[in-house]
């Protein structure tokens, strides 16, 4: 099967890195994490297109067939300019669908209000990466953080960032304030001339300080110089603020990526 999408593309790149393994099986690719079986969008169905209305429940049993241990349910759409509307059938079945930007850089400057207080940095040590987690549990909403799984997938999937790092991949960074891990972002060789990023995150106490900005901009001078990349990819949520601080630095739109996801019903019904 041969992707269109150049956010999935480099998702799956990026996901392989790692250890997911990807069957392609003709209309669709089944991606598989045997080592983060509790990670959604490592364990999913990339379908060549949206279904028509009539294969819907098909493609359930499908998923249900490939992973029947598993109690998400996860599917991706390969394309480039699809809409949430055309994946009605997949909400009525109680999936939550989305869209997202996928938006490149082949240069960037800097943002309009850099940050020069803080230390910027590749994660490193131990403590570095402690503190990765930690940021991203202060990131997620309390309805992620109620799923007493959910510590364990941020955990190993810092584990596999780090392996990936060690690796020669690329390289996670943070803003650091007084040694306190703010914002944080990883950039990954996803192919030749190609780079994906990873993980923008800003502690909620700390957004609107130029951080992130700043960091992005600064990312992405090793991308281009040490992975020796010539574009860089981003996947934004179209309706998050952050995506005007990515073209405030040079990032432009170019695709939207579709995706629906159905949590656990334990998490469903903590929520």
């Amino acid at each position: 099967m041969d992707l269109t999408s150049l956010g999935y593309r480099t998702d799956l790149a990026l996901l392989q890195l790692g250890g997911t393994q990807v069957e392609d099986r003709g209309d669709h690719l089944v991606v598989r994490s045997p080592h983060n079986p509790k990670f959604w969008w490592g364990n999913f169905l990339l379908l060549s297109r949206v279904p028509p209305p009539e294969d819907t429940d098909a493609w359930f049993a499908r998923f249900e067939a490939e992973f029947p241990e598993a109690e998400h349910r996860a599917f991706g759409f390969d394309g480039v300019d699809g809409h949430v509307s055309d994946l009605a059938e997949f909400a009525q079945r109680g999936m939550h669908c989305e869209t997202a930007t996928v938006m490149s850089a082949s240069g960037v400057h800097p943002p309009p209000r850099p940050n020069h207080e803080a230390t910027y940095r590749k994660l490193s040590s131990d403590d570095d990466w402690a503190q990765s987690i930690a940021l991203r549990v202060a990131c997620n909403d309390d309805e992620e953080n109620d799923d007493p799984g959910h510590l364990e997938f941020t955990t190993l999937r810092a584990a596999t960032n780090r392996a990936l790092t060690l690796a020669g991949h690329g390289a996670w960074f943070g803003a650091f304030v007084d040694g306190r891990l703010l914002s944080q972002m990883g950039l990954v060789a996803a192919s030749p001339g190609l780079a994906r990023f990873q993980s923008v995150e800003t502690h909620p106490d700390a957004r609107g300080q130029g951080l992130a900005g700043t960091l992005v901009e600064r990312v992405s001078r090793y991308g281009f110089g040490e992975l020796g990349a010539s574009t860089l990819v981003m996947v934004a949520d179209p309706d998050y603020s952050a995506i005007r601080l990515y073209r405030s630095v040079g990032f432009v739109n170019g695709e939207s990526q579709l995706q629906a996801e159905r949590a656990p019903a334990a998490a469903r019904s903590a929520g």
